[in-house]
């Protein structure tokens, strides 16, 4: 199977070099990770696909000064359908798992900087993503418990003119 193709992405709007992979493990139905970026001079695109079980991802527009500032996309993730979603930078990323011991993966167009490292709380009801959670409620690590609101966010982000349409590929 063939996971990328620099030349199929250019078609489709991506414009940007992957550097890193990265790959996560979440054990438990209900994992919340995001919603998180990079600051410049270190910010990423990203390109997510889940290999194995299932989640939602999201995106969020955290670019200043864009008609869109805080609406969100989403698409499902399936290890067994391939699909993946292209966040470019300017926007936070987060998902949450389906189903117990999903690992994702994401191509990323920077390294990680732990002092660029950066986020929005993912459950901020002015973004207000219905998030799709079990009955227990969200497993979230505790640095993402501690992330700030949207509005407390002073985004170094500028809208680039590019909608917030974001490229969901199969």
């Amino acid at each position: 199977m063939e996971t990328y193709s620099e030349a199929r992405a250019s078609v489709a709007g991506v414009d940007c070099r992957f550097v890193q992979d990265n790959h996560s493990f979440s054990v438990a139905v209900g994992t919340v990770r995001g919603l998180h970026f990079q600051r410049p001079p270190y910010a990423q695109a990203k390109l997510v696909r889940c290999l194995r079980g299932s989640i939602m991802d999201y995106a969020v527009d955290v670019r200043s000064g864009s008609p869109t500032f805080g609406h969100w996309v989403s698409a499902k993730l399936t290890s067994s359908g391939g699909e993946q979603l292209f966040v470019p930078i300017g926007f936070a990323h987060g998902f949450v798992t389906l189903e117990p011991d999903v690992e994702v993966a994401y191509k990323v167009s920077a390294p990680y900087s732990p002092d660029c490292d950066d986020g929005v709380i993912w459950n901020d009801p002015t973004i207000g993503i219905n998030w799709p959670l079990p009955a227990v409620g969200a497993v979230v690590s505790d640095k993402d418990e501690q992330l700030p609101t949207l509005s407390a966010f002073a985004s170094p982000f500028d809208y680039d003119g590019r909608p917030l349409g974001l490229l969901a590929q199969t």
